[in-house]
This record gives C-alpha cells, sequence and structure tokens, in this order.
C-alpha cells in the first residue's frame, strides 16, 4: 500500500460491497503525492499542538464502540466521527491498512447519496487546501478481487478539527470524495478512518498516547467491537498479551515464522514471512503459491474460480466436513517465546459466490506480491497495536 504522509493527515479511506459475498476493506495500488501544508496552516498547526502539548498530560484511554457490518459473515466494522464546527457525523471503518481520511463530500452528489456528505459551507473552521487527486484500491468492501480501477475515488484535499471518541484533532488533515465508482455505492458506512503505524501525531495532538486496541466480536455473540485510543482495555481478553514487533515501515507487518495446516506443514509454508495485518480487509491475501499450498492441504476439491480470477470455491454442502484450521507462528518481542495465531475452519467458508450459489469462497484470495492478514484471523483475538514501540500484541477475546 502506497504511503501518504502528512504530520496531522489522518488516515482513511471509503469502500463498499455492490457485488460482495462478505465485506472488505482497501489495499491501496495510487495516490498522488500528498500536498505540502501552506505556511499560514503549518503556523496554525503548530500553535494548536503546542497549545493541546501544555494542556494536556497523557489521558486515559477513550473508546468507540464498532458495529458490525454482517453481510453475510462477520468481516467489517465500522464505528463514528465527526468533522468541523458545528459537527458533521459519519461512520467509518477504522482501518490499520489505510493512511488517509477520505469521507463524501456534497460535490460527490448522486455517486455517494447512499452515504453521509460533509456540508463545507456549514462548518466554521473548514480550510480548502486547493488539492485535488485520484485513489485507486486494490481490494473493496467485500471479498471479491478488484478489477482494473472498478475502485475509485476523486478527491480534493481540505483540513478541519476532526472528532473521534474523546480526542479532538484541530486542523486535520483530510479527503472529500468528489465523485466514486459505482461499486462504493451501497456501503453501509461513510468512509475509512486509516490508523497506520506511522499516526503517532494524531494521538500527540489528541493528547494520548500512541497505542490503540481493537475488539471484533461476531455477530452470533451480539456483532459489537470497540476501538480503544490511548491504551488497551483489559476487560475484553483473556491471558496475557503476546508482541510481536513491527517490521519495516509503512504497514502494519510482522514476521511469520511457518504456517500450519490441521497441526501439519509444508517446506513452501517454512519460510520467514512479512504479513501485513488490515483491519480492513475482509478475508486473507496470499500470494498463489502460498494459497495453493495451503488449499491443497485442506482438500483437493478447492479449486480457482475462473469467473472471478484471484478467487477459489468448494462446493457448500462440503464445508462441514472440512478440518481447516490455519495456525501461523509468529517472532516474539525480547523476552517472550514465538507464539501461534489460529484460524478456525469456521472461517473457512466467505460465503457462496452470486453467480454459482452452490460454490462457497474459501477464505484467501490470490495477490502476487504480498501477504496480508484480515477480519477472518483479527476477529478471534483483541490486537494491541502499539505504534510508541513498534509492535502488535494479542490475546484470545473474552467472547
Amino acid at each position: 500500500m502506497i504511503r501518504v504522509v502528512s504530520s496531522l493527515v489522518v488516515a482513511l479511506g471509503a469502500t463498499t460491497a455492490a457485488l460482495a459475498t462478505a465485506p472488505h476493506s482497501d489495499f491501496k495500488l495510487s495516490l498522488s503525492s500528498m500536498p505540502a501544508k501552506p505556511a499560514a496552516r503549518q503556523a496554525r498547526v503548530r500553535a494548536s499542538f503546542a497549545a493541546s502539548s501544555s494542556r494536556l498530560a497523557a489521558r486515559d484511554t477513550t473508546s468507540e464502540p464498532l458495529f458490525d457490518y454482517f453481510n453475510g459473515t462477520d468481516l467489517q466494522w465500522y464505528g463514528d466521527i465527526s468533522l468541523g464546527t458545528p459537527p458533521q457525523n459519519f461512520t467509518v471503518v477504522f482501518d490499520t491498512g489505510s493512511f488517509s481520511l477520505e469521507v463524501p463530500g456534497t460535490a460527490c452528489g448522486a455517486a455517494c447519496a447512499n452515504q453521509h456528505q460533509f456540508d463545507p459551507s456549514l462548518s466554521s473552521t473548514f480550510e480548502d487546501e486547493q488539492f485535488n487527486t485520484t485513489i485507486t484500491f486494490g481490494t473493496g468492501i467485500g471479498v471479491d478481487p478488484v478489477v482494473g480501477n472498478n475502485w475509485e475515488l476523486w478527491l480534493s484535499f481540505v483540513a478541519d478539527i476532526l472528532h473521534v471518541a474523546d480526542m479532538t484533532i484541530p486542523f486535520g488533515g483530510f479527503f472529500l470524495i468528489t465523485n466514486q465508482t459505482s461499486t462504493f455505492a451501497p456501503d453501509p458506512m461513510d468512509g475509512i478512518m486509516g490508523l497506520g503505524p506511522d499516526a503517532s501525531d494524531l494521538f500527540e495532538t489528541g493528547g494520548y498516547p500512541a497505542i490503540f486496541g481493537m475488539l471484533f466480536v461476531p455477530e452470533t455473540e451480539g456483532g459489537a467491537g470497540e476501538l480503544t485510543l490511548g491504551g488497551v482495555d483489559t476487560t475484553k481478553f483473556d491471558g496475557p498479551l503476546l508482541f510481536s514487533p513491527q517490521q519495516g515501515s509503512g504497514n502494519w507487518a510482522l514476521s511469520s515464522r511457518g504456517i500450519f495446516v490441521n497441526g501439519q506443514t509444508a517446506s513452501g509454508l517454512q519460510k520467514n514471512l512479512t504479513l501485513i495485518f488490515d483491519s480492513g480487509t475482509s478475508n486473507m491475501l496470499f500470494t498463489k503459491a502460498i494459497a495453493e499450498t495451503i488449499y491443497g492441504m485442506i482438500s483437493p476439491d478447492i479449486v480457482a474460480n475462473p469467473d472471478e480470477p484471484g478467487t477459489y470455491g468448494i462446493a457448500c454442502d462440503l464445508i462441514p466436513t472440512l478440518p481447516a484450521v490455519i495456525d501461523i507462528t509468529f517472532a516474539g518481542v525480547s523476552g517472550q517465546n514465538a507464539f501461534n495465531l489460529t484460524i478456525p475452519s469456521s472461517e473457512l467458508s466467505s460465503g457462496p459466490f452470486r453467480n454459482k450459489p452452490e460454490l462457497c469462497q474459501t477464505l484467501i484470495n490470490v495477490s502476487e506480491g504480498f501477504n496480508l492478514v484480515g477480519l477472518s484471523l483479527l476477529k478471534h483475538y483483541y490486537s494491541v497495536w502499539d505504534i510508541d514501540n513498534q509492535r502488535m500484541g494479542f490475546a484470545p477475546n473474552g467472547f
């Protein structure tokens, strides 16, 4: 994912699921360069930052409820933010795989008719930064692969006050969506708030430690989750947190020491892999060699679906008969051993293909060039995203 950096640019990207069998978010393929902040705005940002730093010591945590966009599977959650003065309210996916904030603006009109639209004329603190760009996405809200530029946003870069739970960011930079492809239209949430590993300025300016926790509760357990900013909610998980060090920069990524399928492994799975962790992506994405090795160890009946290149499936009536436990081993931080994160057999199916209801899509899509972990795994753990210490932590959730 292309990394977008600006000291107070908050991350968000919007995606939706017209053709999806289940929800899934954004892996950005392209974004033109971020504009430099005008000198006057830089001065205001510095002044606001100094004022907030003098007023605020590191606060206690603040939390925002997350709601399950069920859509047949438990693979997407979203919550509330507000922008402007007085505040205008939006629902967003809090996405660790995104690096910029996008919400619909009134200029989007009919193309964004199903989403709330920010009206700049109603905000006394709005600033237009006079910069336009586009984003093309590599995944959508659902588990269907992207084809060409069928998930694209046209954007205008602006600034205004951002509120997330009890966190306030003055003069936060974000994008207004001015047009979008029709694939976005049915989405029940308005946008995406990215929380990448370089978001420390957001927390510092808001007066909170640069760490957050995420909980995703399955529909069968109530369908509600939680984003905790500034720390973790220890009531939401069982046992100790196990941490693994962040790999590189730009994405939340950990080093995998090996993958096991139903307790067995293969030479192609016993490699050091860098796995991107993306709370905005529904299923799993692996290179073809890894995906087909895993599938071959589950069942020879799992085959590629030529109607939707990059997807695989199996007859739906076979799903209940297949053990499909996937364990991924991760390096521990200093003082902690390596540990496993487990995807249970219940995640094997992402639901029937729309045009082949007798065939169920399986949880791994092929995407050459990167390997990515989404909600198929994350919903089974309380996850901690520690920006200050550049590490991630996990414990079984308490549900």
